[in-house]
């Protein structure tokens, strides 16, 4: 029964669309390493507090629950899973972490619209005013009233985006066509498709009504017909190939976006902070225009309540050319210091929504070591508001919190003492309950004396 390939069906079921088949292959996931059958990697002091997941788009499938054992299994410190515009694995994700023992935080993706930099491309290429923006630190699914328009919203204009998508390149690539409803959606578990799922659609598509998929695709993306039978075996390459040319800027299916097509960051944070999640700003690499003035918008966003910034730092090292390489690991140096300055916590890790990402940073490369402290301390900051607003209602944005912590920089200590000294899973929560409401003072005190 303990084989390695029960073993191996079992965590494959982990990612099935199904969530009950999930849940179940779960429990006996754990009931086996319980009984020592299954061993892992202790936990150690790498973290990836942004991977996305099935529920928008994880390029090795992997589910919120998926996510979970994966951070067991290789000792992640701590682990946080990002969606793009839902909150679908939030509960799922967390419970998975507690039941584990794995330290676990979850958030949201999304694009805004700054006005004040209408006519400076921040970190959506190629799109002025438009960025990516997030929210970390959700301790449910559950969106509170006054808050569900925004997400409903925000779920609109993807639907309507993908739609404009499909309508334009169905033109292009006819009579290789696709249906939304029909080859789209049931890519995903709960609805929420994103370009990567557009593309396998097509590339569906053309293998059922063409006699040769290559001699189609040559012709369409005008590619010699070779390189794309060689593009073919390496279906990461292929997709990403079709994607660049029909759906970026430049392709058949690029919508080009307007500013009534995105929320605005005040928009997005009611959602965030009805959640009591914490707005988080993105960065990516200091380049454009608008990450030169990065004081600024940092500034913006920190006046329409950004407390924690975003970084994926693999894309500004892990790079063959020597200029390049040196010019942007000297960025991510300097946004980090202006960070700790801002008192901004990090929020790090490798996306998962591209072939070929990384499922943990190197953090013991040269480039990453200066950094690493930094890293590991936002990390566990995010898990201690996670910990202590699932447990008791305490967390960052709590009445409780602005009372006790008034200053930025003060709660940002607090909540990442917390999360050094609480135990991971169910351990954790339980003695946070068992302490209750008391001081910030008091609780730390009772954490690091093992006491309540």
């Amino acid at each position: 029964m303990e084989s390695e390939t029960y073993i191996a069906n079992l965590e494959k079921q982990l990612n099935d669309f199904d969530a009950h088949v999930r849940a179940k292959a779960l429990t006996e996931l754990k009931t086996l390493a319980e009984q020592g059958h299954i061993s892992h990697t202790p936990p150690r002091d790498v973290v990836n507090m942004h991977c996305h997941t099935f529920f928008s788009f994880n390029a090795y499938g992997y589910s919120p629950s998926g996510l979970a054992w994966l951070a067991w299994r290789q000792g992640f410190r701590v682990i946080g899973i990002v969606d793009f515009d839902v909150l679908d694995g939030v509960e799922e994700f967390l419970t998975a972490c507690e039941e584990l023992g794995v330290r676990g935080t979850a958030g949201l993706e999304t694009r805004v619209f700054i006005p004040q930099f209408a006519t400076r491309e921040i970190n959506s290429p190629g799109e002025p005013g438009i960025a990516y923006h997030m929210g970390i630190g959700f301790t449910s699914s559950r969106v509170p009233a006054e808050a569900s328009d925004v997400l409903a919203h925000m779920g609109g204009i993807v639907r309507q985006r993908n739609l404009d998508i499909i309508r334009r390149v169905n033109a292009y690539l006819a009579p290789v066509t696709i249906d939304y409803e029909r080859d789209v959606l049931p890519l995903t578990p709960a609805g929420n498709p994103t370009e990567r799922h557009i593309v396998v659609a097509y590339v569906r598509a053309a293998e059922r009504n063409t006699p040769d998929p290559a001699a189609f695709w040559s012709e369409r993306l005008n590619i010699p017909i070779d390189q794309v039978r060689d593009m073919m075996g390496d279906p990461a390459h292929f997709q990403n190939t079709i994607r660049a040319k029909l759906m970026k800027q430049g392709g058949v299916g690029y919508v080009p976006p307007t500013r009534e097509a995105f929320p605005t960051v005040p928009e997005v944070h009611q959602l965030i902070l009805a959640c009591g999640a914490l707005p988080c700003a993105a960065w990516l690499d200091g380049l454009s225009a608008g990450e030169q003035a990065i004081d600024e918008l940092l500034q913006l966003l920190i006046e329409q309540g950004v407390v924690a910034l975003n970084i994926v730092p693999d894309r500004n090292w892990n790079i063959s050319d020597p200029e390049l390489r040196r010019v942007k690991v000297q960025k991510l140096w300097e946004i980090v210091q202006l960070a700790q300055e801002l008192a901004l916590p990090l929020n790090v890790g490798t996306e998962m929504n591209a072939f070929g990402q990384k499922l943990v940073d190197d953090f013991d490369v040269p480039e990453m070591q200066p950094l690493w402290q930094a890293f590991l301390d936002g990390a566990h900051f995010v898990w201690g508001h996670t910990m202590l607003q699932r447990a008791l209602g305490l967390g960052y944005q709590s009445d409780w919190a602005h009372r006790h912590l008034p200053d930025r920089r003060a709660r940002n200590d607090f909540y990442t003492q917390v999360g050094y000294l609480t135990p991971p899973g169910k351990p954790g929560l339980e003695r946070l309950r068992r302490i209750g409401v008391t001081t910030p003072e008091q609780l730390l005190a009772k954490l690091r004396n093992k006491q309540g």
